[in-house]
């Protein structure tokens, strides 16, 4: 299950998964999706690795070098956020 963490200015959805087990260490799976007229630019990485997914919404021809190290920033900034809202089940907004 994928839980909402932000929305950028520019409208990219920041989503987050549970706590993953992967090769023996807890992951977590962060989504980027910013929409467009012919549909969604999509990019994936795994925390803690920082390890950027390969497939069909992969970063490849969706995302600039400049904004995959902008997200990488971000992520850098909030990486003990995510680890502790993929621990919970996502933000508690209630």
């Amino acid at each position: 299950m994928m839980y909402a963490y932000v929305t950028l200015p520019d409208e990219t959805l920041v989503t987050h998964s549970e706590i993953i087990e992967k090769d023996g260490i807890d992951t977590v799976k962060v989504h980027f999706e910013r929409p467009r007229d012919y549909g969604f630019d999509g990019a994936t990485c795994y925390l803690p690795s920082y390890e950027w997914t390969d497939g069909p919404m992969d970063r490849a021809g969706h995302y600039t070098e400049d904004e995959i190290r902008n997200f990488e920033f971000f992520l850098k900034c909030n990486t003990h956020l995510l680890f502790e809202y993929a621990q919970g089940g996502g933000i508690n907004i209630a």
